[in-house]
């Protein structure tokens, strides 16, 4: 009898993987119905990872969101699953153990029935906690290899990797194949030493298309005994996404596996209602680039989840970039040439930090700071200049131990700026939390939600949470939707355009003021309102060392510095959060706090003074 195949749509995966933004949960309820009507799916990726931050991000509840997706399929009897990050959960930094054990409650009484728990290192200690917490809490545990293509990452290290799990008590083990580099024979060999360790253990893969392995990889490890294949359809599939349902079916079948039909009318249906989430907003977040595939790719090993992101991220950079070329009388960068520098500098930077598996959060830590690395060095400073703490993290140790040995340079360096490597347990690092968010629930009159889970959502995603709550979250992503709408109807080039358009986003109207050129906008009528700013104080201006936005303090645990202050050199003044990390502002000597022009939340450029200082 031929061994059956059975197909996940990784569709939260597939938005992440071409852009910046999720659909809304009144566009996710609509598609339901359709992707179940294809008939060919057992399993379908509803949430986890950053789908929960980014529905904060434009003002919409995540938990409604989560509940009303994942509905549906539970009546249709589809399984849905989810994406997890260990001793992250669902966000960039470690999480307290008491988040982490209500996360896997929240999740599962939302509809959630599958984690897939990975860690960026690897690191069983970040792993092994969530395996128990989300069995408790009724979920299945599916833990994941993250694989990537390294001296270190053998065929055997990734079997013992996976014995390890089996013996904590993974339900299934996960193939995350998240940059798509994974090499076909390789993984084919890692899924047959894992059958070979429990025959009946059920294995999916997880692959990205962008460099162009992933379709022979399908096949290898289909042979070889994987259960479950992730895939995408169109028109978010390949690029930087996934391979198309249609073509893994088709050559899955031929080569003599048992697979489920597709509905092709249900198929198109989808096709549609994706293309006209695209035209509605989201589209606005995918760069084209992120259509193609790209066997630049390999190099780097760059996820195809970030890449999503990355482009649009990129875009900013290369603006802040060439702006100070032009200052300086140098010639500007196309966005290939950053591409190019970026690829090479990451190819670099990965051995020297250990070889982190390039995933959600070390592939942004490692990219960040190879871009980092790029854009001091364009300006004619040193490499290594600019480190954010939570990458210095990884470096020591904190947040798990690395594959690799750290690069004699980082070590001598740490060694200077007074940092130690780490070799306790990641989770001892960050205490329980959750009584703090509690008071700070109460203190604000907020509902702790159904299963406590507005309580979690704070505790999980504390100033996205504020933001959304307060408002702001929404009006800053709405402000942003329509100074993009306008700018895709700027004239052509040496064309005469509007100074001003009104863009309609969710109903509401923005008069967007349009510059061409190096025209700056119109200043505003008067008697308009200015935005909010601190009054200015005597002193030096303090400059924001990159693009992003501001904020005071990264997490409730720090005091923000305030008008009055003394500082020494080297304290924290804030920080700037870019590329998915907070990058610290410090005092380059002792002084007062005589201003802060800018309020946290705050979007600045390269320069812009953010704060005064005598």
């Amino acid at each position: 009898m031929a061994k059956e195949v059975k197909f996940s749509l990784v569709f939260r995966d597939m938005w992440q993987s071409a852009g910046k933004y999720q659909p809304r949960v009144d566009q996710l309820v609509k598609v339901a119905p359709a992707i179940i009507k294809m008939g060919c799916f057992d399993r379908v990726e509803t949430n986890g990872g950053g789908f929960e931050q980014v529905n904060l991000l434009y003002g919409e509840n995540p938990n409604k969101s989560v509940r009303e997706w994942t509905k549906p399929f539970h009546e249709a009897g589809i399984q849905t699953h989810m994406l997890d990050r260990a001793l992250n959960g669902l966000r960039m930094s470690p999480v307290p153990k008491d988040v982490r054990k209500l996360f896997y409650k929240v999740k599962k009484a939302q509809g959630t029935d599958i984690t897939r728990i990975f860690c960026g290192l690897n690191d069983p200690r970040n792993v092994i906690p969530s395996i128990k917490y989300s069995k408790e809490a009724g979920m299945i545990a599916q833990a994941a290899l993250c694989i990537t293509y390294s001296p270190i990452h053998t065929v055997e290290y990734y079997v013992n990797l996976a014995k390890q799990f089996i013996d904590a008590g993974a339900d299934e083990i996960c193939l995350k194949d998240m940059a798509g580099i994974g090499r076909p024979v390789s993984l084919g060999k890692i899924v047959e030493g894992i059958k070979s360790l429990k025959n009946d253990i059920v294995i999916q893969y997880h692959s990205h298309a962008g460099p162009g392995f992933n379709m022979a990889s399908i096949l290898e490890v289909c042979n070889a005994g994987c259960d479950y294949i992730d895939t995408g359809m169109s028109p978010l599939s390949w690029g930087t996404g996934h391979a198309d349902i249609i073509a893994v079916q088709e050559m899955l079948k031929d080569a003599g596996f048992k697979v489920k039909e597709i509905n092709m009318a249900a198929y198109m249906e989808v096709r549609t209602q994706i293309q006209e989430m695209c035209d509605d907003f989201l589209g606005y977040y995918i760069p084209d680039l992120n259509h193609i595939n790209n066997s630049l790719l390999v190099k780097p090993g760059l996820p195809g989840g970030m890449m999503g992101s990355l482009m649009t991220d990129l875009e900013d950079n290369l603006k802040s970039l060439n702006k100070w070329k032009v200052k300086n009388g140098q010639p500007e960068l196309t966005t290939d040439d950053l591409l190019i520098k970026l690829f090479d500098e990451v190819a670099y930077v990965w051995p020297k930090v250990g070889y982190p598996c390039l995933v959600t959060p070390f592939s942004q830590y490692v990219k960040n700071l190879a871009l980092m690395n790029v854009m001091q060095m364009e300006k004619g400073k040193a490499r290594w200049s600019m480190i954010a703490d939570t990458i210095w993290d990884m470096i020591l140790g904190k947040a798990g131990q690395l594959p690799g040995p750290v690069a004699p340079e980082l070590i001598e360096m740490a060694k200077e700026q007074g940092r130690e490597f780490e070799t306790q347990d990641p989770q001892s690092y960050f205490p329980d939390k959750l009584d703090e968010f509690r008071e700070e629930m109460k203190q604000n009159g907020w509902d702790f939600g159904q299963d406590d889970e507005e309580l979690f959502e704070l505790a999980m995603h504390p100033e996205q949470y504020r933001a959304y709550k307060s408002g702001k979250a929404k009006a800053d992503f709405e402000a942003d939707l329509a100074k993009r709408k306008a700018a895709k109807n700027a004239p052509a080039a040496g064309a005469e355009g509007p100074k001003s358009v009104t863009v309609q986003v969710n109903g509401v109207n923005y008069k967007v003021e349009i510059a061409y050129g190096d025209a700056t906008p119109a200043a505003p009528a008067a008697g308009a309102a200015p935005a909010a700013a601190a009054p200015a104080g005597e002193g030096e201006d303090i400059v924001a060392p990159l693009e992003g936005k501001f904020y005071l303090v990264k997490d409730n645990a720090e005091t923000p510095v305030k008008v009055g202050d003394t500082v020494q050199a080297g304290d924290t003044l804030g920080y700037i959060e870019a590329m998915k990390t907070f990058n610290a502002i410090r005092a380059d000597k002792a002084g007062t706090i005589t201003a802060i022009l800018v309020n946290s939340g705050d979007s600045v450029e390269e320069d812009d003074p953010i704060m005064k200082m005598a």
